[in-house]
């Protein structure tokens, strides 16, 4: 007989950027730009990027272990681990397997999801449905990824933009009128060529005239994708709102994807958000794909900005390209 549905939302949330930090200054003295102008266009001031011997999993990893102790569970406690990334250690084993050893997490299972920047979103929405169903108590949500690796920094359009980072939220049951309210995903692959990595898959194979080409790196068509992400993340802000009867004025605050301020900036006027609700860290962190909703979820909770009983709005947006949002009673 099929668990009555029950509410789940997050019960702690967490995050881990690396120590190196890349300054505007820095990327000065590799590439044709400037603080003034990085500044200006994406509102971006530092970003922090991995050491030579750190990886995505070595992120993930500092971010999920101060989520369990804020939420006080234990590793053995854990039912299942999604890893949201767009860079992986491996193709294959998951990176989600990686960290489920290393936290000893042993009745765990573990496995990657891929939604591009939207990725946190979607695997959070995932994670409840478990919990919701009563087919698990216990899910760790993270979201880690370190776009240094996969970015070319002579590529003076793309490299200010990146960087590296995770955070993890643990998801079990909550009370009633609590959690994870009403959500909303989407994608459409015919802008799929807008923002990719072309090589590295089945379809095109790592070879050296590749390589040689750059193009195991980002791609991004910018002025494409800014109009796709202010559309994007307002009409899903707006859906997944109305999923649960509640209007702008409801709302504690909203956490969109850092991808860039200028993009920030037009999705709060289009859902008509007062700019003290819209938490903004992206001068700090620059993009980190999927780790950048709850890098920001992170430090909004542990500065007080969000606080018991408030409504938070996460919105998002990707390559893929994909779109999701959820509505949060923390």
């Amino acid at each position: 007989m099929a668990s009555p549905v029950r509410p789940a939302g997050i019960v702690s949330i967490a995050s881990h950027a690396p120590e190196k930090v890349l300054t505007n200054f820095d990327l000065e003295k590799m590439v044709d730009t400037s603080d003034e102008w990085i500044r200006t266009r994406t509102g971006i001031v530092e970003r922090h990027i991995v050491a030579d011997h750190e990886c995505t999993s070595d992120l993930a990893l500092e971010a999920s272990r101060k989520a369990i102790a804020r939420a006080q569970v234990s590793p053995d406690e854990i039912d299942l681990i999604i890893v949201a990334t767009v860079t992986p250690d491996f193709p294959f084993p998951a990176t989600a397997c990686l960290v489920q050893e290393r936290l000893g997490a042993s009745r765990a299972g573990a496995f990657d999801l891929q939604a591009g920047c939207t990725g946190f979103i979607y695997a959070l929405t995932v994670a409840a449905q478990f919990v919701s169903s009563g087919a698990m108590d216990t899910v760790l949500v993270i979201g880690a990824d370190c776009l240094s690796r996969i970015t070319d920094w002579t590529d003076r359009t793309t490299c200010v933009l990146f960087g590296d980072g995770a955070g993890a939220a643990v998801v079990r049951p909550v009370e009633a009128g609590r959690g994870l309210l009403a959500f909303d995903l989407g994608s459409d692959g015919s802008g799929s060529e807008l923002l990719q990595v072309e090589v590295g898959g089945a379809k095109v194979p790592i070879t050296q005239e590749m390589v040689a080409q750059k193009r195991q790196f980002i791609s991004m068509s910018g002025n494409e994708v800014f109009r796709f992400a202010v559309r994007a993340m307002g009409e899903s802000a707006e859906r997944a709102m109305a999923r649960c009867g509640i209007t702008s004025e409801d709302v504690g605050c909203y956490i969109p994807h850092q991808a860039n301020l200028r993009i920030i900036d037009s999705a709060a006027k289009r859902l008509h958000a007062p700019t003290d609700k819209v938490i903004v860290n992206v001068d700090k962190y620059g993009n980190t794909s999927c780790a950048s909703i709850p890098l920001a979820f992170d430090e909004a909770v542990q500065d007080g900005r969000i606080k018991s009983g408030d409504i938070v709005v996460c919105v998002g947006f990707g390559a893929g390209l994909t779109w999701g949002s959820c509505v949060i009673q923390w």
